[in-house]
Formats: structure tokens, sequence, C-alpha cells
């Protein structure tokens, strides 16, 4: 164990170098060909398994164990964000309105240390491991995607890792799992029919069923024991003429909740008050789901694995509680869909503005404490 991490210190300068080469090239949802090429191309060199393209831009290392034992994956994320870097930094983003803003770089970066660690360090002695790269983690729905491939069919156990703000964990700090929300994005279109302005009763106003449809979602109440929000985050209606009866507007809602039951019936509540809502003025509205991921729903056995591991790198103190947080991630959807049992690790990185920002950047000393947990993890769990 002490020579595999060892050997992350002694190549940390190629780490970082690795990070800044993926932070420069960002690359959107399954549109990660340059990343994924690099990311293939170094885990066959460690003497990995690959199977490249998965779902598209996916890759999925593996190493075998002589022993029989459990399947065992980590996972990182490859997509960035459709946004303008303004760092500054000299590895900054060489692809304009692309930017690594969500720390997706360096989760990439430890995975691959991480897993060169392991195979350059006598390997595993049983099981499977499973390095597995994911594209379209951004609302692509990339860990569906990976799912629906069927690569990942005999997967015990899996565990992620993210960069967590500065509320949640700092550089030298970890969180053995993050409780992500399930979050949903509704789509709501209203027909009415359009008419003079002077003759207002031979049209429908769908902007007046628009205000109906607000009102109503205003008023949806779910189980107030767990946290959860229904908001309009984007709506228009109307053209550019001021006396005309608009016969189209169409909205968006954000949903967010802790648990997926919730997730659900506020799903339904929203649907039923576009229908009614529109009905009201003899309008129409239609519902259509975007996008979604499930809220967390982690094995307590594998969290305890995780914290072990971030207590043995970093030290028991800084092994923090586990976190919640309104904020979601498709890998949800390992555990809720696949029925993988899953954990995943916040990281404190010092990200200074946040994430999704254009000014986010890391302490990069972070990286070498994610690369060590996770090789550590495999090494408890495979020999």
């Amino acid at each position: 164990m002490d020579t595999m991490l060892s050997w992350i210190d002694q190549h940390s300068d190629e780490l970082l170098a690795m990070y800044k080469k993926l932070h420069a090239i960002p690359e959107l949802g399954f549109q990660e060909f340059k990343t994924s090429a690099i990311l293939a191309e170094e885990l066959r060199k460690a003497g990995y398994e690959v199977q490249d393209k998965v779902a598209g831009t996916g890759i999925i290392g593996t190493l075998k164990g002589k022993d029989p034992g459990l399947t065992f994956a980590l996972r990182a994320d490859m997509d960035a964000l459709p946004m303008e870097e303004k760092t500054g930094l000299p590895y900054a983003s060489t692809h304009p309105g692309t930017m690594h803003a969500c720390g997706h770089d360096s989760h990439s970066a430890m995975l691959l240390f991480a897993a060169k660690a392991i195979a350059a360090n006598g390997g595993i002695k049983r099981g499977a491991l499973k390095i597995l790269f994911q594209p379209g983690e951004e609302g692509y729905g990339g860990a569906r995607a990976m799912i629906e491939s069927g690569i990942l069919k005999g997967v015990d156990e899996m565990v992620g890792i993210h960069m967590r703000n500065n509320n949640e964990a700092r550089v030298g700090e970890a969180v053995p799992a993050v409780y992500h929300s399930a979050s949903c994005k509704v789509q709501a279109t209203i027909h009415g029919k359009a008419a003079h302005s002077a003759w207002l009763h031979r049209g429908v106003n769908v902007i007046e069923a628009l205000a109906a449809v607000v009102n109503a979602s205003c008023a949806i109440h779910a189980d107030p024991t767990v946290t959860h929000s229904v908001k309009v985050t984007r709506c228009s209606a109307g053209g550019k003429a001021a006396n005309i009866i608009p016969d189209l507007a169409e909205l968006t809602f954000d949903l967010r909740s802790q648990t997926n039951e919730v997730m659900a019936d506020l799903q339904a509540k929203v649907e039923n008050a576009v229908l009614a809502g529109s009905a009201t003025v003899g309008a129409k509205g239609e519902v259509v789901i975007l996008r979604s991921s499930p809220a967390a729903d982690h094995d307590k056995a594998l969290i305890a694995d995780t914290a072990a591991s971030i207590a043995a790198i970093l030290g028991p103190d800084k092994c923090l509680p586990p976190t919640i947080t309104p904020g979601s991630e498709d890998f949800h959807c390992y555990s809720t869909i696949a029925g993988i049992k899953t954990a995943f690790i916040g990281l404190g990185g010092d990200m200074g503005t946040g994430g999704h920002t254009p000014t986010m950047c890391l302490d990069l000393s972070a990286l070498p404490n994610g690369a060590k947990i996770m090789a550590h993890l495999v090494r408890a769990k495979l020999g």
C-alpha cells in the first residue's frame, strides 16, 4: 500500500500536467473526442484492457485479479460547460466558449493516476476493477447511455468523486458521501387561439393561461419534511405586435427534491398545474420531461469503506460527515437504474468562486489526495 501511495507522490508532476492538458481542451457532452482519446491511450499504456467509444465517447478500462471477487468500478466524468473561461490561467481553455468550470478535468486526471498507480504496483489480487470515464454528465444523460450500452452488467459496486465548493470541504478534507437531490427540467407548451386584440373574445390568450399556470405551480405542496422546490425558470409568449392575442406560450420548470418519491409527486402536480391552469381560460397545455437525474441512494457499507480510505490518506479528523446538497448528479442513475451499490466522494479543492462560474479554479494540491483515496480504496476492496 505504501509503495502505491508513494508512486502517486513521485508522479504528482505528471498528474498535474495531465490535469492542465485536459483543462485546456474542454469538450461538451458526447463531444469529448480529444479527451477520451488521451485517457484511453494512457489506460492502455498502463496495462488495462480498454473499451472505447462506449455510448459514443465513454471509456472503460478493466484490470483483473487472479482470484475470484467482486467487480468494483471507479467513475469520473469528462465533459465541460458552454461558457467562456475568465481565469487568466496559463493553461486556460483553448476552445472558445467552452470551459471546464465544474472540475471534470480534475476528476479524470485523478482517476487516471489512481488507475496507473494500481497497475504499476502489483495490480489487484481478486475480482475485477473497472475504470469508467463517462461522457455527458452535464444534462446530456451520459450515465443512462453508459447503462444502456450494457457494458456495466456485472458491476457490483461503484464509487465516484467530485470536487466540492468551499462551504462543504476545503483542501485536505473530504466527505465519504455526497447526497445530491433529484433534479428535473419540465417543458410546458400552451396552445391558445390568435385574434385581434380589439376582439379578444374571438381568441384564447395564452398569456392569461401562462399566468394561471404559474400561480398554480406556486401553490404546489409536497412532504414538508423533505427539501424540495418548484420554480419557473424560463417563459415566452407573444410577438412584436402589441395588438395581437398570442396563441403560443412556452415555459420551463426546474424541480428539485431530496427524495425520488417526492420528485415523482412534484412531476405529477406540475403536469396537473399546466393542464388545469391552461384549461381555466380555454387553452390547452402540454408537458414534456426534458431531462432528470435521480436523488442519491448510497450503500451504507460502501460509505464506511470510502470513509476509511479518506481517514487513512487525510487523517480521521479530515473525513467530514456526509453532505446533502440541492445540486444534482447523474451518477445516481447507476444505483437507481442499474442497481449498483454506490458511494460518492466529495473532495475539498478550494474552488474559489465555485463550480459553473467563468473564474472557477482549483488548488491543484488537492489532486494527489483524490488519486490516493481512490487507489487506497481499490487496494482495500480488491487486494
